[in-house]
């Protein structure tokens, strides 16, 4: 299974994106209307009302020979709470709030989360292709509440609805001098679920999937971004079909083997601020500020975030309990700046980098990349010599492969310190050739990339 420990951070973020927003309170108006990213609705209700009941991603990948694809589907199951208080006759009886010494618990949807896992060997869904079905059935939960000793003064009832849905995961192969694959991954709402007359999107959430997005890494192998492909690939990346989701590389930096297909668009390797102290789930709103702002609630406020949602209430203990050395951090980071060290260390100090580099062909009689020559299929071949081109298949360049069979002078041989020897070259016909030479910049292939050609 891939590592998705880096990429869960931000999809997390993503999760939780707007779940509840400042003054995190149940009776906001902009809690009122909740969980617009990533909502796949039963199809019967999407039809009608303009929501959507899939997701489809649409990336290529290079996986190794006998790699693995591993998945998670993440999303939240929208759960409502009703509150009943104690009937002094006996029961429970539903009431808009319950007020408590430390809360005032009132009706909520609740989000909880849920997950879907698979592995796959790529060759099987070259072959036929993945299906993972997934069923929640529905359920009641009652949880009794108390003010302290004594009997319960009210009750919790919590609903979930069924759920269906299915994710499905094929891959072909691609034309090419390399192995590369379109990955398609499809996630489905297949809830059957007939809307009443009356339904309105509050139901349909029931219903639904919620914050829904793709975690996908490889154990071998990598996946091509999507907004900074190698120029060879831009083709196929523009042709790739992205629904309602939008997949970037979310692995560790300068790694490509996982990604996350997110309902908001997101930058390759994306990163939570280390600055930041925990989840504030109000959508791109600055740290600092909700902070602040939530410091500065009242009591009564307090009591009634702490009532509508449990991650409600660990924001106001976060805001109330902040040191002020963490405020400090919030307050703005320059990520621009890197530290400045003397770059001519004292004479004096015995381990003082020297002057020159520990190795400068210019000071180096033995060698000359401008005269060294080196022999080839039994000719001598140096600058100012004429070859044909044949790069190895074990090079991965593809900016190499497509000069196959070009021909090519050569304007300089060199010998690295491992005793393997380069020859740089101009290729024929390449409008940028003395461009390229004034600057000192070639194309590099090893001797057995190389056919010599007779000298005209």
């Amino acid at each position: 299974m891939s590592d998705f420990t880096t990429a869960r951070r931000i999809a997390d973020a993503v999760l939780f994106e707007g779940y509840v927003l400042y003054p995190y309170r149940a009776s906001a108006a902009k809690n009122r209307l909740r969980w617009q990213f990533g909502v796949l609705v039963p199809p019967a209700y999407g039809e009608d009302e303009g929501e959507h009941a899939f997701q489809r991603t649409e990336m290529l990948m290079e996986p190794r020979q006998g790699s693995v694809l591993s998945g998670e589907l993440r999303f939240l199951r929208a759960q409502r709470r009703t509150v009943k208080q104690a009937d002094p006759q006996g029961g429970f009886v539903e009431v808009d709030s319950l007020e408590l010494p430390d809360r005032v618990l009132v009706p909520w949807d609740e989000g909880v989360e849920d997950a879907v896992t698979f592995s796959v060997p790529i060759d099987r869904l070259l072959a036929e292709g993945l299906t993972v079905p997934f069923h929640r059935p529905a359920r009641d939960e009652q949880e009794a509440v108390s003010a302290g000793e004594g009997p319960p003064v009210g009750r919790l009832s919590r609903r979930c609805e069924r759920l269906d849905g299915l994710v499905r995961v094929t891959a072909e192969e691609l034309p090419g001098p390399y192995r590369v694959l379109r990955l398609i991954a499809v996630v489905e709402n297949i809830t059957e679920w007939t809307p009443p007359a009356d339904a309105d999107r509050e139901s349909a959430l029931r219903h639904s999937l919620v914050s829904t997005h793709l975690l996908l890494g490889l154990d071998g192998g990598g996946f091509l971004s999507m907004t900074d492909p190698p120029q060879w690939a831009a083709p196929e990346i523009a042709r790739c079909r992205n629904q309602h989701t939008w997949p970037v590389l979310a692995g560790e930096p300068g790694r490509p083997d996982v990604v996350l297909s997110s309902p908001i668009i997101l930058e390759d390797h994306p990163q939570i601020a280390p600055e930041s102290p925990g989840a504030l789930y109000d959508a791109t709103e600055i740290d600092e500020i909700l902070a602040l702002r939530t410091a500065t609630l009242t009591d009564q406020e307090k009591r009634e975030a702490r009532g509508t949602d449990e991650r409600a209430g660990a924001v106001i203990d976060l805001a109330d309990s902040m040191p002020p050395e963490v405020m400090e951090r919030l307050h703005g980071a320059v990520r621009a700046l890197r530290d400045i060290t003397d770059p001519a260390p004292a004479a004096a100090d015995p381990f003082a980098a020297p002057d020159t580099p520990w190795w400068d062909p210019g000071r180096d009689a033995e060698v000359d990349p401008g005269t060294d020559r080196v022999v080839v299929d039994g000719r001598s071949v140096g600058a100012g010599s004429r070859v044909r081109l044949k790069p190895g298949l074990r090079r991965t360049d593809a900016q190499d492969i497509f000069l196959h069979g070009r021909e090519a002078l050569v304007e300089a041989v060199l010998h690295d310190v491992d005793g393997s020897v380069h020859v740089a070259v101009t290729v024929d016909g390449d409008p940028g050739a003395d461009l390229w030479r004034a600057q000192g910049r070639y194309r590099y292939f090893q001797t057995d990339e190389i056919t010599p050609l007779e000298e005209s």
